[in-house]
């Protein structure tokens, strides 16, 4: 009888010394693995829609030097006050485009493009969408976020699509190469906006071979460059 007790007051220590050690270790093991979650989850998430600063294979946005736009060529609303417009509308558009910033950069990252630069040229064609009726221009010809003509071109996804936004992104790119196979002397930040201007030919099928893809219209070039430039500076 007496080692039955003795056992007893044995377990019952062993408890009051494992308590406060043992459990609680466990328990705090499982408090700070649970609280880790949220963290890992957005760190996760980081990963997903920000990347390195290494974004862009083909320069840096904020190095190119956007000259004041001219106002006789460039679509309302922001012909009345160039520059000052165009940066209303883009402060407009970013809200829009908060919509489809994932895609974006996931499309970008892909191409290794910059994401600030898709948006922009949504921006550009579409207003991010304000524009177009389920998701037409007024013609009923060009299409999408980024206004691919379907004339020329088979539309891929719906107008708002991860999709759409690959393949006109991809078209960009096309445009930016071809710029550099062709003018492999130009500068970095020619060749970029040699690619901008190219894909505002590639979406309408015009065939560009002169010198400079832009001719004498600069005013879309800058648009795009002036919206990236802003959409960079506030996350994109």
């Amino acid at each position: 009888m007496d080692t039955f007790f003795r056992a007893v007051e044995f377990h019952h220590q062993l408890l009051h010394v494992l308590q406060p050690s043992v459990f609680s270790g466990v328990l705090g093991q499982r408090r700070r693995a649970i609280t880790m979650v949220p963290a890992l989850l957005l760190l996760g998430l980081s990963a997903l829609i920000a990347p390195s600063a290494s974004y862009s294979c083909y320069g840096d946005i904020n190095a190119l030097q956007a000259p004041t736009i001219s106002c006789t060529a460039v679509r309302a609303p922001d012909c009345a006050a160039g520059i000052a417009a165009l940066r209303r509308t883009a402060d407009a558009d970013i809200i829009r485009l908060r919509k489809y910033e994932i895609p974006i950069k996931r499309v970008a990252r892909n191409l290794c493009l910059d994401p600030a630069l898709i948006a922009a040229i949504i921006s550009q064609e579409s207003r991010a969408g304000l524009l177009l009726d389920n998701g037409w221009d007024q013609g009923r010809q060009r299409f999408g976020l980024m206004q691919i003509d379907r004339r020329y071109h088979q539309p891929y996804g719906t107008w708002d699509s991860e999709e759409h936004i690959n393949q006109c992104s991809t078209m960009l790119v096309l445009g930016i190469n071809e710029m550099r196979a062709r003018h492999p002397t130009w500068t970095w930040d020619q060749q970029l906006r040699g690619g901008i201007c190219a894909y505002r030919a590639r979406i309408g099928n015009i065939q560009v071979y002169d010198e400079d893809p832009c001719g004498r219209d600069s005013s879309y070039v800058n648009s795009v460059i002036g919206r990236a430039q802003y959409f960079k500076r506030h996350g994109f």
